[in-house]
């Protein structure tokens, strides 16, 4: 039986798990891609403490704290989580059980739902520039979004690629004013304003864009592959199933004391409807997860099951 249970072991559960530990918690994190979605982030300069520093390596920092303080770690696939009788167990490889738990699922990428996208994927469509952009050396790639993780994919692109468009249906790039500053400033980027891509073209691989408008008299663009930065998708679906409530994006709501609907249940990160997503906000919000969740287990009574008939 643990205390808490983090569900997702990105930086935000990690931290969750860092702090419950801090607490005098016996805590589990358990997750399927430990150190999350910023691992994929070439390089992070907006979390304080550090000038710069790539995602990988701080993920690695808080996972070496989380461990430094006995935090059981796990690289497994949650596939559901049940309530009974005041207990939450967790059903992975194992199944585990907690007094409480806090997720900290993230989200994933959303796909680009255009005709060609699904033939294209790996073969020219791609969704990590810190992943696939040196496969592009001396090339001429797009990236399609319009927030700052767009500019920053565009701006990796650009130490490999020899042009770079950023294809944006909007009007202004979303970006931290920094990055839409290097943005405009580096020769090699190009914005295609008010624009959306309609279709996919190509052989065995993309090399063609079709666009709902025109550039340079024609509405086929020529790039040897296309970069997609159009947001996330919450990965709420087991919490939901829980009965813990979501927003009509599927965000899961909390309170600023990182609360759900359900007692004992408690979320952090991307995965919830805060409207700031950065790195050290999610971080923050674990800190705030793990200390209410430390004060559920302290101040009521949890009934801790010892017959598996009835629990």
């Amino acid at each position: 039986m643990h205390d808490i249970i983090v569900i997702g072991a990105g930086v935000s559960g990690l931290a969750a798990g860092m702090y419950s530990a801090r607490f005098g918690m016996k805590c589990l994190v358990i997750g399927d891609n430990i150190g999350g979605t910023i691992t994929l982030t070439d390089v992070v300069e907006n979390y304080p403490g550090f000038k710069s520093i790539s995602g990988y390596d701080l993920a690695e920092a808080i996972r070496e704290h989380a461990e430094s303080y006995g935090v059981e770690i796990l690289e497994e696939k949650v596939k559901n989580v049940e309530k009974c009788n005041g207990i939450f167990k967790v059903y992975a490889d194992k199944t585990y059980k907690a007094k409480a738990v806090i997720f900290a699922t993230g989200t994933r990428r959303r796909k680009l739902n255009v005709k060609g996208a699904e033939e294209f994927e790996n073969k020219g469509l791609h969704y990590c520039a810190l992943c696939d952009g040196p496969l592009y050396k001396n090339k001429v790639v797009a990236v399609v979004g319009g927030s700052d993780s767009t500019a920053k994919e565009a701006l990796l692109l650009a130490n490999y690629a020899s042009k770079v468009y950023i294809i944006y249906r909007g009007e202004k790039l979303r970006a931290e004013p920094i990055n839409k500053k290097r943005v405009e400033e580096n020769e090699k980027i190009k914005v295609l304003r008010k624009t959306n891509i309609v279709e996919l073209l190509g052989d065995d691989k993309l090399n063609k864009v079709v666009l709902d408008r025109k550039y340079k008299g024609s509405n086929v663009l020529k790039v040897d592959a296309l970069f997609v930065a159009i947001g996330g998708v919450p990965n709420s679906e087991l919490a939901r199933k829980l009965g813990v409530k979501t927003n009509e994006k599927g965000e899961i709501i909390v309170d600023r004391e990182a609360k759900t609907n359900i007692k004992g249940v408690f979320a952090c990160g991307d995965v919830t409807d805060s409207k700031f997503k950065q790195a050290i906000t999610g971080v923050a919000e674990a800190v705030v997860a793990s200390y209410s969740a430390y004060r559920y287990i302290s101040s009521e009574f949890v009934y801790t099951c010892i017959d598996e008939e009835y629990c």
